[in-house]
């Protein structure tokens, strides 16, 4: 039986994150499908990056030093300005590099286009791409409208539609993506944790499109089939038995994001999910096996 394992942002805990580097890493290791976020040049070029801004944590100029916080918005640069900044190794001096010490630097990886992620992936390789945009912060990406006509438009022109899903916190993007591209699937991201939460039981979400969790029963499963999604993708703590029992009953497959310690991939296997993003797909593959499942 295959399982979808994805390779988050290529394999951060194994590569630097979003780059072609971490890509090919986890294509050796045999994912199903590559996940990546999107960012927008000032010139309307679609980059591969996690941040809507060069982020300090990963990123040196052409000097060869780390640039200084708080980080250019990507918006405001052009593509021949972000492919001068390398990203291929961790801040030694920052908490962010502490959390990925198995993480093996490249020097030299810039910023990769979506299209070099779609050449690279090949003709069989799945894709799962996130518009990154905040509706609390407009200013650091392009409105919802733009940035889903330019993702549909890359993955037509790379032919594809039927190997990719469009994902993102930001349901906006995802139901306007419905509306121009329904031969795409989409999957609706949420998180609810005291850190971040785009579900706002307690009220009306920015996140949800303009969706009301109150008028689909309470229910989050529910709600993502109101937006038109596919997918249901979770934050990993976030998933209940319940939960993905109510969302198969509703033809929506399961996604938890980011696993990374192999008995809770084994837990939410066992609960039926339908794939796990991760950081380390090396530490996934032996537990598919335990559980008779392939990644591809």
């Amino acid at each position: 039986m295959a399982f979808d394992l994805q390779g988050h942002r290529g394999a951060r805990g194994l590569a630097p994150e979003n780059t072609l580097a971490a890509f090919r890493t986890a294509l050796d290791l045999g994912v199903t499908t590559l996940e990546t976020d999107l960012a927008v040049t000032k010139d309307g070029e679609l980059v591969l990056s996690h941040d809507p801004y060069l982020n300090p944590d990963i990123v040196r100029g052409a000097d060869g030093r780390w640039i200084d916080p708080p980080g250019t918005p990507i918006q405001s640069l052009t593509r021949d300005a972000l492919g001068r900044y390398d990203i291929g190794r961790l801040n030694p001096a920052g908490t962010y590099a502490r959390q990925f010490p198995e993480q093996k630097p490249v020097d030299g990886e810039r910023f990769p286009g979506l299209a070099d992620l779609f050449k690279l992936g090949g003709p069989k390789v799945r894709f799962n791409i996130e518009t990154k945009l905040d509706p609390g912060k407009p200013q650091l990406a392009p409105d919802p409208a733009r940035f889903t006509s330019l993702a549909v438009a890359a993955i037509r022109d790379a032919k594809a539609q039927s190997r990719t899903t469009l994902q993102s916190f930001d349901w906006r993007t995802l139901i306007e993506a419905r509306r121009i591209a329904p031969e795409i699937e989409t999957a609706c991201r949420t998180i609810e944790t005291s850190n971040m939460d785009t579900v706002g039981r307690a009220g009306v979400s920015p996140w949800l499109g303009g969706l009301k969790l109150a008028e689909h029963g309470g229910s989050l499963p529910r709600t993502a089939k109101a937006a038109g999604c596919a997918v249901w993708s979770p934050f990993w703590r976030n998933v209940t038995p319940a939960a993905v029992a109510e969302a198969h009953d509703l033809g929506l497959k399961v996604l938890p994001w980011t696993v990374n310690d192999p008995a809770e991939m084994a837990r939410l296997i066992d609960l039926k999910v339908d794939g796990l993003i991760t950081d380390y797909p090396n530490r996934a593959l032996p537990v598919l096996a335990a559980k008779g499942l392939t990644a591809r």
